[in-house]
């Protein structure tokens, strides 16, 4: 699980290093698909993964606004933040949590039960998904895009 939650954060620091040849426009720019803008994919991938590891250690989750974090800086500076408490939690993971229950109560009334390794296979998919729509939209204003191998790293030695 570990290893795959280091390989977001690194691809991740990749896209936040090639946006800086971008300029604010390019960032904030709304594209076809995906949540929106490059930058706010960013923010979104970071929000997102910050809110379910709150939620499962049962904190309170508020939701950051994104018109407060619309440069490149500020959103690398929000995912720093919220970054030591994501990856304690990660560092801290193993089998005997894979298994615990979460309840999430929807805006319908309906109680949804998910265990906790769901969610953070789900975290993990949902950066990974939102990466290739940042690939996509690298490629449509002709920059290549960041790698998305996982091999060639050095995730595992």
């Amino acid at each position: 699980m570990q290893y795959f939650f280091k390989y977001n954060w690194k691809v991740r620091e990749e896209w936040y290093h090639w946006c800086e040849n971008l300029s604010e426009e390019q960032l904030l720019k709304n594209r076809t698909g995906g949540v929106g803008s490059i930058l706010y994919t960013l923010f979104h991938i970071v929000d997102v993964e910050w809110s379910w590891i709150r939620l499962m250690q049962d904190k309170a989750d508020y939701q950051e606004d994104f018109i407060h974090y619309q440069s490149l800086n500020k959103v690398r500076e929000l995912d720093a933040q919220f970054h030591i408490e994501v990856e304690n939690f990660v560092n801290q993971w193993d089998t005997s949590m894979e298994n615990r229950l979460f309840y999430d109560t929807l805006s319908d009334g309906k109680i949804v039960t998910d265990t906790w390794g769901e969610i953070m296979r789900h975290i993990i998919a949902h950066e990974i998904h939102h990466i290739g729509q940042l690939s996509i939209w690298a490629r449509e204003i002709g920059i290549k895009p960041v790698s998305a191998n996982f091999i060639g790293r050095g995730l595992i030695s």
